[in-house]
């Protein structure tokens, strides 16, 4: 996978093997992969005192729709590349006006990661030899989306 700028100030990502596809695609299924949505984590973090049945009532549901449209968009561009591929390869081409939502669906997916996996500290000595692997494959995604997030933020949304 390739990331580059573009002359109109968006991004092209240069996709060259089906796994890349499947690592794209990863964004939007680590995103909902969490046990409650970023919309419901956030909501939690409100305290009584503070309103917590108001935001949960009122701003919890319109978060869920932004983050939720976020993770379709994604999805949707992703999706119509990958059909516009020829053997696995092909890219896809995120627009300036674009950037911050994919900057959204990675920070989704990458909070998502954190809190199933806990991935900020060193890896856990506890685990088996599967969940050590599936927190090593996490871990990578998570830099990946970082690295991904850097580029946007630097060379699109600015």
């Amino acid at each position: 996978m390739k990331i580059e700028p573009t002359l109109e100030g968006g991004l092209r990502v240069d996709v060259e093997s089906p796994l890349d596809w499947h690592v794209l695609m990863a964004i939007v299924h680590d995103a909902r992969g969490a046990e409650k949505d970023l919309a419901d984590r956030l909501g939690g973090l409100i305290d009584e005192d503070s309103g917590a049945e108001d935001w949960q009532e009122f701003v919890v549901p319109e978060l869920r729709d932004g983050f939720d449209g976020q993770l379709r968009a994604v999805a949707e561009a992703i999706g119509s590349a990958m059909n516009e591929s020829t053997e696995g390869v092909g890219s896809i081409r995120i627009k300036r006006a674009e950037g911050s939502i994919w900057y959204g669906a990675l920070n989704q997916a990458r909070l998502a990661l954190e809190d199933l996996h806990h991935l900020s500290g060193e890896m856990p000595g506890d685990l088996s030899e599967e969940q050590a692997l599936e927190w090593r494959s996490a871990s990578a995604r998570s830099y990946l989306y970082g690295k991904i997030q850097h580029f946007l933020f630097e060379l699109v949304i600015r």
